[in-house]
């Protein structure tokens, strides 16, 4: 049965654990190109990197691009209420939360084609 990760560390930790990281950064990179905002996690970024770089892609789409931020929400099919319950006066603590449930929702994919 699929538990949700309380956290960032936890999801990533658990994708390492079940062999399935590379494909949690394959799902990942297919859904931001979906999403005409490409990035490129190669299979040699660290749990560490991702984190990073995932945050500050998330920073920049929402302070400059929000239009696309939205359709990348939208694309990733991250629950609309998620991100409504979300506090959005700091715009580096929103996109670190975002970041999340981005990771979430992507490792929720995966997890689902593998079990499946």
């Amino acid at each position: 049965m699929y538990v949700a990760p309380k956290n960032t560390d936890l999801l990533l930790s658990e994708a390492s654990q079940e062999n399935l990281y590379a494909k949690l950064l394959e799902q990942l990179n297919k859904d931001f190109n979906l999403a005409n905002e490409p990035v490129d996690f190669p299979a040699s970024t660290s749990p560490e990197e991702l984190k990073v770089q995932l945050h500050e892609k998330i920073y920049r789409l929402i302070h400059y691009k929000f239009a696309e931020y939205l359709n990348l929400l939208y694309i990733i099919d991250v629950p609309e209420q998620q991100v409504k319950a979300l506090d959005g006066s700091d715009i580096l603590a929103l996109s670190k939360e975002v970041s999340f449930l981005i990771l979430k929702r992507e490792w929720q994919k995966v997890w689902f084609r593998n079990k499946f």
